[in-house]
């Protein structure tokens, strides 16, 4: 029992320390895209899906155990009543973007630890805890718009760096055979800063910038159903939804106004003045409501396909009250996975999942009369890995390929090539073996 204990103690250290680090990366972090796209709204939205979903075309709200192997499935919270072992799951993520405007293009590569995840069932049964640390949205961009001031020629300058993280505590409790539910709570928190500045071209003249940095902490809630429906003896169907509300979350919000000059060379020179400064004035954030809807059909660790719809109330974002002029969101996800032969005795391949998938989503910005839509093909595999009596443990690897906006009207498209890496463990405590 003591060296029980003991190993237990070890891997609650483990957990801790990890939790520690994520958590002191995601407040420190710093630019992790390049997206003009991620000036409005809140950022570039993440999403609450590990690689061995996103690898899926993100299909989730449906889905409850797609194989023998205990996943943390945070889209729908109803899902974590399936979890048996006490399973972890970090990871990391990186992104090629390409960004053309039709004249010409640039690229660039991002990238960043993504995820930590724990959960292990409670002792009741049929129901499981979760917490963990989530990329909610993340802000990055630079460029420049040359116009014309009443006869003057000008150049105007916008920027944007920052994130927002979500970390969550949830729990999962299935009634009966067939019904589960499911809520998180979840606190997000986090910097996003923006500036636009206004250089007059060929002019003698001092430039000025408007610095706008908002720091994001406070609560909102998930939650989520799923209803079973056998076909047999390991067939099923899986109906699920889940949401999210619309919570009021706080955040501090600091303006400034500087004067600046650069050299003949262009450099920056350090600021000449300071207009105006608003420090730490308190406001609140009004997020919008979601609704996810899904289906899976699975043969239990062979196949699964299933399929996703999701809505976003994007129209009523609102930051101090004010309005955020974006629109309504909607999307869906098609995919699935298949495993060649997860009982086979021989043969490392026959054990591997394979997944594939699709998405498409009509995004909530519209510039010059017409929708950003966005994309993506995507693939993955979950490769596993050493096991022992009372653990073992999965690589998954996924692909994103998409693309976002398009060439028409003025916009800019932006190709992106994303990469998932996740590690999961899932792992027997508070069990003694008679024999070692």
């Amino acid at each position: 029992m003591k060296s029980l204990l003991l190993n237990m103690y070890k891997k609650i250290n483990y957990i801790a320390a990890v939790l520690l680090l994520l958590t002191s990366i995601s407040v420190n972090a710093q630019v992790t895209t390049q997206s003009p796209y991620s000036r409005f709204g809140l950022g570039n939205v993440k999403g609450a899906l590990l690689p061995q979903f996103k690898a899926m075309g993100g299909i989730s709200t449906g889905v409850y155990k797609p194989s023998g192997f205990s996943n943390i499935n945070m889209q729908n919270p109803a899902s974590y009543s399936g979890i048996t072992m006490t399973t972890l799951d970090m990871g990391l993520s990186g992104a090629f973007t390409t960004l053309k405007d039709g004249s010409k293009s640039e690229s660039s590569f991002n990238g960043t630890l993504s995820h930590v995840a724990l959960a292990f069932p409670v002792v009741s049964g049929k129901s499981a805890l979760s917490f963990g640390l989530l990329p909610f949205t993340e802000l990055g961009y630079e460029y420049t718009v040359s116009d014309k001031l009443d006869t003057n020629s000008v150049n105007y300058l916008y920027s944007g760096e920052g994130n927002l993280t979500k970390a969550y505590f949830g729990y999962g409790q299935q009634f009966g055979d067939h019904f589960r539910i499911g809520g998180n709570i979840e606190y997000i928190f986090g910097n996003l800063q923006e500036s636009a500045s206004l250089e007059p071209v060929n002019q003698v003249a001092r430039n000025s910038r408007n610095i706008k940095k908002n720091s994001v902490g406070g609560i909102g809630f998930s939650y989520g159903a799923q209803y079973e429906i056998p076909l047999g003896t390991r067939k099923r169907i899986t109906l699920g939804y889940s949401g999210s509300s619309s919570s009021s979350v706080n955040y501090k919000k600091t303006f400034l106004t500087t004067l600046y000059q650069r050299d003949n060379e262009g450099n920056e020179l350090p600021q000449v003045d300071t207009v105006k400064i608003v420090e730490n004035s308190s406001a609140k954030m009004k997020l919008p409501l979601m609704h996810n809807f899904g289906i899976s059909i699975q043969r239990d660790n062979k196949w699964m396909i299933g399929a996703d719809y999701r809505m976003g109330q994007w129209s009523k974002l609102s930051m101090d009250g004010v309005n955020q002029g974006l629109q309504d969101s909607w999307g869906f996800s098609a995919g699935g996975q298949i495993t060649p032969d997860a009982s086979a005795v021989s043969g490392y391949f026959k054990h591997v999942d394979y997944r594939v998938g699709f998405q498409y989503d009509k995004t909530y910005i519209q510039l010059n009369n017409q929708d950003v839509k966005q994309m993506a093909v995507t693939f993955g595999v979950g490769l596993p890995l050493a096991l022992s009596r009372s653990s073992f443990y999965k690589l998954n690897f996924t692909t994103e390929v998409g693309k976002r906006g398009s060439l028409t009207n003025g916009l800019i498209q932006e190709n992106y090539i994303n990469f998932h890496l996740g590690f999961t463990l899932n792992d027997t405590w508070f069990r003694r073996y008679k024999f070692d």
